[in-house]
């Protein structure tokens, strides 16, 4: 199924628009007062001279600080190359300013792999005159280096890594770092679910690379960060997030995913212990893999407590 790029980054962008700005334009979100923002309803910008219409989805209206009325802050992800973009920007501001009335500031995120560099301004002149100088704010995510970003508490951020630059072998460490962060984040589930449905539309791993997540999460993570991913991953299975998305296709990989998750969290736990204890006998090995996911879940909360295998044992006689 193709990624719905422009609905991805609108539930993105306008969910967490406050924390767009303060990433990459902190100076502007100084002076930005979001309490009354409002976002307006899709803009239809006609361009004649190409023959077509265009759709601008993401348009807020905010205050800036200190002043009268209120500003429009038209932001445009663009998910492939184009030769003139820069002048359909401006076509996008001139036509926002005539019918609004209203001083806009353009934005524009470059969301496709290609790092040669992205103009961000779009001139009129002639030999004797400068007619036109417009430049807008850009962000153009293969050329941001996505360690830069693994000190950030900021969901943004976080959702964007699956964007940034990174080569094939990172894969794995992305993601990695991508449940890390989510760890540090108090986000209300319905939050935490979207940013974390935008990073696995753009990464997502092969069986080869899921087995290597399995094997590296408890080796990277605290024991505490793996138990609250544990926790996060197992509420929105339950919650199912992609059964919107992809109702056609959830009946047919209920059972595969349901096998997935019980195997992950059965190898993350042995790690667990085995790091926790120094070695497990087989009889306790064997008695987690018959655990169920929310058997599975429990003894995720139980881990911290348990220091020997005598108490280990006497947790798993319980659940059975």
């Amino acid at each position: 199924m193709p990624v719905d790029h422009d609905r991805l980054f609108k539930e993105l962008l306008t969910t967490f628009l406050r924390e767009f700005m303060e990433l990459f334009f902190p100076e502007a979100h100084a002076l930005i007062d979001y309490s009354d923002t409002r976002f307006l309803s899709q803009e239809v910008i006609t361009d004649i001279t190409a023959g077509d219409k265009h759709y601008v989805d993401i348009l807020a209206e905010v205050k800036v600080k200190g002043e009268e009325g209120c500003v429009l802050v038209h932001i445009e992800p663009q998910a492939y190359r184009q030769a003139d973009f820069a002048r359909r920007m401006f076509i996008y501001f001139s036509r926002l300013y005539e019918k609004h009335q209203k001083r806009v500031l353009p934005i524009a995120v470059f969301a496709h792999d290609s790092k040669l560099e992205e103009t961000n301004r779009h001139e009129v002149e002639f030999p004797f005159l400068k007619v036109l100088q417009f430049e807008f704010y850009k962000v153009q995510l293969k050329k941001l280096p996505w360690r830069q970003y693994l000190g950030s508490t900021n969901p943004v951020a976080a959702a964007l890594l699956s964007k940034m630059d990174y080569s094939p072998r990172e894969r794995v460490q992305v993601k990695i770092e991508f449940l890390r962060l989510l760890t540090r984040m108090q986000l209300d589930p319905a939050r935490m679910e979207l940013i974390t449905a935008f990073f696995e539309s753009y990464l997502v791993l092969n069986p080869e690379e899921e087995k290597t997540l399995q094997e590296k999460l408890p080796e990277e993570l605290q024991p505490e960060e793996v138990q609250r991913v544990m926790e996060l991953t197992t509420s929105w299975h339950l919650k199912g997030w992609q059964q919107g998305r992809q109702e056609g296709r959830q009946e047919g990989r209920q059972e595969g995913r349901q096998e997935g998750r019980q195997e992950g969290r059965q190898e993350i736990l042995l790690r667990q212990l085995r790091k926790r204890l120094g070695t497990i006998s087989s009889e306790v090995e064997g008695k987690i893999k018959t655990l169920s996911v929310e058997q599975l879940d429990d003894l995720a909360e139980k881990i911290l407590d348990i220091t020997s295998e005598d108490e280990l044992l006497k947790v798993l006689d319980i659940k059975h």
